[in-house]
């Protein structure tokens, strides 16, 4: 054992010798490699100081460089901005001359204002004075004031005045008239004699004749319960009074009136009057009138050649036929201007059809303005606007009657087609009381004027004859007050037609022989 534990030992030592000089080379090999680097740092290090130390100073040549230069540039800058602030300076000195002078030459032209302004003032004194000595002087010699001459003066102007009024209006009327007259009387007299419409008056109240008195009490019924159920299902009213043997039917719609007329006709023929007998002649009589109304809507199509009319048109066209305005059947007033307006825009080479169309439809809108709120003008554009017509016939609805003023030919040709038809002798009929209030009112409006002695409306109204106080009016005035009273008309009064103002002026002489 011991032989290898000995080499075991040797062995041991060996390596730590091994070991040992091992250390001692890398040591050596280590320290050799520190100094090589140390070396190669001081080196670089040493390069590095000369460079830096080479580009301070390059960057000390060029920062002296650019110095220099901004020296320069700043000192240019400066020398042209002292000029420019010297030459500146010299044109504000200049500026600051002139003013003065300027000054100089106001205050000069100054004084010589105000002592022109001083001479001004005593010159206007002076004038003043030679003024009142004049009019003093004048006064002395006239015999008159200052207000007296100056009334006079003024009454003489009025006067000149007045009458230059008067001929302008006469000149203006005359030429007028001269120019448009016989062009208008001879297209509306054509017009007129081509046409050939018939009219028929229809009354507000239907009157139904009874066989008997006794049939009285049974459409009344028991209690009432007939005159009732014929009342709610017509929506009229039934007026049974002294009158022998016949009803009134009052309403304010023409159809319902005309539905209750057929009704109670239907029921006194039968002679079967109950509830149930009424509620079927009811629907019997409404199926009729609705018939009638498309039979006349249709013929009035047919008549005024006027086609490709919506159907709801042309039922309102023949509800129109139940409508008077003034006594006059509404349907044949608007065939009759259909047929006006056809000649008119034939006569002046207008749309001969479209013309017709407008007249056909101007008052369609009193069919149904019973039924709705609002004017018969404006019923009738909604309608025409809800039927696809065109805007020359809606333009011509709405203008008819001046509510909104005619910008087309055909909405002209309307109004006067409207107008012809309404105004011609036995058209309309009036109301009594209504025509008497007419003519009071006309002559009361000519009587307001100062210096008219008396007026009477002749001619059925269509005419208002003026005796004036020749003392009061002259011959100037009387065309001014004829205009006058004329606008007052047409402000305050509502009329078909035309009315002629006649002012008569007459000096009457008398004498008696002893």
């Amino acid at each position: 054992m011991e032989p290898y534990i000995i080499m075991g030992i040797v062995a041991v030592v060996l390596a730590f010798i091994g070991f040992f000089l091992g250390q001692v080379y890398h040591r050596k090999a280590s320290e050799s490699t520190i100094g090589s680097a140390k070396e190669e740092a001081n080196r670089i290090l040493s390069d590095a100081m000369k460079n830096a130390e080479t580009k301070k100073k390059e960057a000390l040549l060029e920062a002296k460089d650019e110095i220099h230069q901004m020296r320069q540039e700043t000192e240019k800058d400066l020398r042209e901005r002292r000029t420019d602030v010297q030459r500146q300076e010299k044109r504000l000195q200049q500026k600051e001359e002139t003013l003065d002078r300027k000054i100089d030459n106001l205050e000069l032209k100054e004084e010589k204002l105000n002592e022109r302004a001083k001479q001004i003032d005593e010159r206007l004194e002076e004038c003043e004075r030679i003024k009142k000595s004049q009019l003093e002087m004048l006064e002395k010699i006239s015999g008159l004031s200052k207000e007296n001459a100056k009334s006079q003066l003024l009454d003489m102007l009025d006067g000149e005045l007045s009458h230059e009024k008067a001929v302008k209006i006469n000149e203006f009327e005359r030429s007028t008239k001269e120019e448009c007259d016989n062009l208008a009387r001879e297209i509306i007299a054509h017009a007129i004699q081509r046409c050939a419409a018939d009219h028929s008056s229809e009354v507000t109240v239907a009157v139904v004749p009874l066989p008997n008195d006794e049939l009285k009490g049974r459409i009344i019924g028991r209690e009432g319960r007939n005159i009732r159920a014929i009342e709610s299902a017509t929506g009229v009213d039934l007026i049974i009074d002294d009158t022998p043997e016949a009803i009134a039917v009052s309403s304010f719609d023409p159809i319902r009136r005309e539905i209750a007329r057929v009704t109670l006709e239907r029921l006194i023929s039968d002679g079967r009057i109950h509830p149930t007998r009424i509620e079927e002649s009811v629907a019997k009589a409404t199926a009729e009138v609705e018939a009638v109304i498309k039979r006349e809507g249709e013929q009035a199509v047919i008549d005024s050649g006027v086609h490709n009319l919506h159907p709801e048109l042309v039922k309102l066209l023949g509800r129109l036929h139940f409508r008077t305005s003034f006594g006059q059947n509404v349907l044949n007033h608007s065939l009759e201007v259909c047929h006006i307006s056809g000649l008119i825009a034939a006569e002046m080479g207008v749309d001969i059809t479209l013309a017709k169309r407008a007249g056909l439809l101007h008052d369609i809108g009193k069919a149904i303005d019973h039924e709705q709120e609002g004017s018969h003008i404006q019923l009738g554009v909604e309608a025409a606007k809800r039927y696809r017509e065109s805007e020359a016939v809606i333009h011509a609805i709405h203008a008819h009657h001046g509510d909104v003023e005619a910008k087309t030919v055909i909405a002209c040709i309307v109004q006067a087609a409207d107008a012809i038809s309404a105004a011609r002798p036995g058209a309309r009929r009036e109301n009594i009381e209504n025509y008497i209030k007419r003519l009071e009112k006309l002559e009361e409006i000519a009587n307001s004027f100062k210096g008219v002695e008396s007026s009477f409306a002749i001619q059925a109204g269509r005419e208002i004859r003026i005796i004036v106080k020749p003392e009061i009016i002259s011959e100037d005035q009387m065309a001014i007050i004829a205009h006058q009273v004329a606008q007052r008309i047409e402000k305050e009064l509502e009329y078909p037609g035309m009315i002629k103002v006649n002012l008569i002026r007459e000096n009457r002489v008398a004498d008696y022989a002893k």
